[in-house]
């Protein structure tokens, strides 16, 4: 198998992975999305106001901030609220186990989500 093939399995093998963890965590709808080129709108679908982009690679330094400015692209492209990479960890198979980069944006509207899920009674 070439190098580019040999990627696209790799990566593809990720988004699967990605997709069956968040099925078996309270997300039953997520699954792999098709890729649109351009339009393309995150490689896991059925997660209501998220996208998502996996990345399966040995080496990162120096990469999340272009594969943020594509989380961001994808996230306009399909009109959720947020953005975020979810990449692979070394030494570890589970994708429980692996990394979820965002935006400090991203971040501080997640805290808000998540204070008013606990607390719907705060201001």
């Amino acid at each position: 198998m070439g190098s580019r093939a040999y990627n696209k399995a790799k990566g593809a093998k990720a988004e699967n992975d990605v997709a069956g963890y968040l099925r078996d965590h309270g997300y039953p709808d997520a699954d792999r999305r098709i890729r649109n080129g351009r339009n393309d709108r995150g490689d896991i679908g059925g997660v209501p106001y998220v996208v998502i982009e996996v990345k399966n690679t040995a080496s990162y330094a120096g990469e999340l901030a272009g594969w943020l400015a594509e989380a961001e692209t994808e996230r306009r492209n399909a009109g959720a609220d947020v953005g975020l990479v979810w990449h692979k960890r070394k030494g570890t198979q589970d994708p429980g186990q692996w990394y979820v980069t965002m935006t400090g944006e991203t971040a501080a509207l997640f805290m808000r989500a998540l204070s008013n899920y606990l607390n719907p009674n705060s201001p």
